[in-house]
């Protein structure tokens, strides 16, 4: 619940006790304001903050268990509420609160202190500006680089000398012909088994 709300409700308490002219339960205030969506601490919270801005205005016993029991206005609760009330009071406190604020965010001069600090702020942000251009030279730099060496390995084709090739196809040749002579045996052994096999 905001504290506008809070505030209006106390002037209520405070005109409903003023209308009695009797004494009244504290269960009145919640029957005629609060019910069904609140309780009746809530009733007797906002009479104890009443009572603690200021207790003469209010005319309070205890009874029944209770701290807070019955209510009465006072000679002070007429004044009070044509006064000010508490809404009133909360009204003028944010509204200096307000201007406060729009004081301390308002345009100002400032200070020769101020002013040397917001020079160096400026050479500081100078000084940002080329740090950030350092670093982006290196990053570019690197990224040539690592460019580089990957084409280099593996986009471009790399030459073979003609006899250092020869000499890798004659290896070639080898094996295969060593290969070819390999399976050439193995073929005719596994011939020589098949055929005594049917014999």
């Amino acid at each position: 619940m905001s504290e506008f709300f809070k505030a209006e409700l106390k002037d209520r308490f405070l005109q409903y006790a003023l209308n009695r002219r009797d004494y009244f339960e504290t269960q009145a205030l919640y029957d005629e304001f609060l019910r069904p969506n609140y309780n009746l601490d809530f009733v007797k919270k906002l009479i104890k903050e009443i009572c603690d801005y200021d207790s003469s205005l209010l005319d309070i016993m205890s009874g029944n268990g209770s701290e807070i029991f019955m209510l009465a206005s006072t000679p002070k609760t007429q004044y009070f509420l044509q006064e000010s009330g508490f809404l009133d009071m909360h009204v003028k406190e944010e509204e200096k609160w307000d201007s406060l604020l729009h004081q301390i965010s308002g345009s100002r001069k400032l200070s020769k202190n101020e002013k040397s600090i917001l020079k160096n702020n400026s050479s500081l942000r100078r000084e940002k500006n080329l740090l950030s251009l350092l670093i982006a030279a290196v990053v570019i730099s690197f990224l040539f680089t690592l460019y580089s060496i990957l084409n280099n390995t593996f986009l471009k084709p790399q030459y073979v000398p003609m006899d250092e090739f020869e000499r890798k196809m004659e290896r070639l040749e080898l094996q295969y012909q060593s290969e070819n002579q390999r399976l050439s045996n193995e073929l005719a052994k596994a011939r020589s088994t098949i055929d005594s096999l049917q014999n």
